[in-house]
């Protein structure tokens, strides 16, 4: 028996049976498309986690002074991190970092909403901006000129550019009163990635050049110190050698923690790969459900169809006729199914791209896993039935009511 003519006994076979066949395929239609949607759904979730841990700061390192319980007054000055070991870091280091940044921190009051508050005032220079990934909302950034000349220039949070103005462009040029001193506000900005208040900046927060900052600091503290390595290859030796510089240039008793992203990245990479394989186990297991679910229907169709076979068998068919027959028959259900069930598995992700936007990634991979799964549970579930009617005897089959 040719192909072609296998093909249309077994489409009219299931043609005449249309809602068996209908619900038979229902179970690959949802298992295709739940593993096609579990894989956007983990791709997507890790892809916005990895975004919004490389938004805080590409390729960063970041350090900062571990001051131990037993450690005299003059002692921890003199081992924080200054400005010194910043220009240090850019000079050893030129040509593994893209910039190198430190941040000192006071705080202050200001009347906002017609009664003081307390607001974080940080001071840093022109490479700031870049190293931690900020957005400007409205002005201009710090530059080289504000650091040089100490000038009395800041820049406010969007929050407090809200609070105290009423928006962002409405507070470039007015004032604000840090320490006694009158600064003119010239741009306004915020994190690319909200960070909650864990890092330096919170949601009201002043910046101004870290060389009025020490005015109004006692002792000089860099912390933390930021560094921007040129390629993310580079962050792990860059760590290490922001660690030898500053072990190098204090004391040995001086405990310094530099740290990177990389870790963070690596797990969350980890926790979405397992979060993957997790859902597209359940996934596969809803597959082995509409195999078993084929397998079955097939048995009973095969006990439906025994004179059917008797009589082909009769009439010169070959057992290998009939096992190509009822095999084809459980391919082309699980077949038909898994299609409807990857176009409907890719359907919703691009239906809810155009809607809203919102970038999601479609992996063909998963295509191409669901449809060769479809494939083979077509033909491992099918085999037994089809077997079981390749051997039936003629004589009995015939007889068969």
């Amino acid at each position: 028996m040719h192909l072609g003519e296998a093909l249309s006994f077994s489409f009219n076979a299931l043609r005449a049976n249309r809602v068996r066949t209908f619900l038979t395929a229902l179970g690959l239609v949802i298992g295709n498309a739940s593993v096609i949607l579990v894989v956007t759904i983990s791709m997507t979730g890790r892809d916005y986690i990895l975004e919004q841990i490389e938004g805080i700061g590409s390729n960063m390192v970041y350090a900062s002074t571990t001051v131990g319980p037993q450690s005299a007054g003059a002692q921890v000055e003199a081992d924080f991190v200054k400005m010194s070991d910043v220009r240090a870091v850019r000079q050893e280091l030129a040509g593994r970092i893209a910039a190198a940044t430190g941040v000192e921190t006071s705080f202050d009051r200001l009347a906002i909403d017609g009664r003081e508050q307390d607001i974080t005032v940080i001071g840093s220079d022109e490479y700031y901006h870049p190293v931690r990934n900020l957005v400007m909302l409205a002005g201009r950034p710090l530059d080289s000129s504000d650091v040089a000349l100490s000038q009395k220039v800041a820049l406010v949070t969007e929050r407090l550019a809200k609070r105290m103005f009423g928006g962002q462009e409405p507070a470039v040029g007015k004032m604000v009163k840090l320490h006694g001193l009158d600064f003119t506000v010239i741009g306004t900005f915020k994190e690319k990635v909200e960070s909650f208040g864990l890092s330096e900046l919170a949601q009201e927060t002043v910046l101004i050049p870290i060389t009025v900052m020490r005015y109004f600091v006692p002792v000089e503290q860099i912390d933390p110190l930021y560094v921007q390595a040129r390629r993310a290859e580079d962050v792990p030796l860059v760590t290490q050698e922001v660690q030898q510089i500053l072990d190098s240039r204090h004391r040995s008793g001086a405990r310094y923690l530099v740290q990177n992203l990389t870790a963070i990245l690596d797990a969350a990479k980890k926790i979405a790969l397992v979060l993957s394989l997790v859902l597209v186990l359940v996934s596969a297991i809803a597959l082995v459900i509409s195999g078993i679910g084929i397998m079955n229907i097939m048995l009973v169709t095969v006990t439906e169809r025994t004179r059917e076979i008797g009589v082909r068998m009769a009439v010169g068919a070959s057992r290998r006729d009939i096992l190509d027959q009822f095999l084809l028959e459980a391919v082309l259900i699980s077949v038909s199914g898994g299609a409807v069930g990857i176009v409907l598995g890719v359907a919703i992700p691009l239906a809810v791209r155009y809607l809203t936007d919102f970038a999601i990634p479609i992996s063909t991979l998963s295509i191409a896993v669901a449809f060769a799964v479809s494939c083979v549970v077509g033909l491992v579930f099918g085999l037994l039935p089809a077997n079981r009617a390749a051997h039936l005897n003629p004589t009995e089959a015939l007889r068969y009511e």
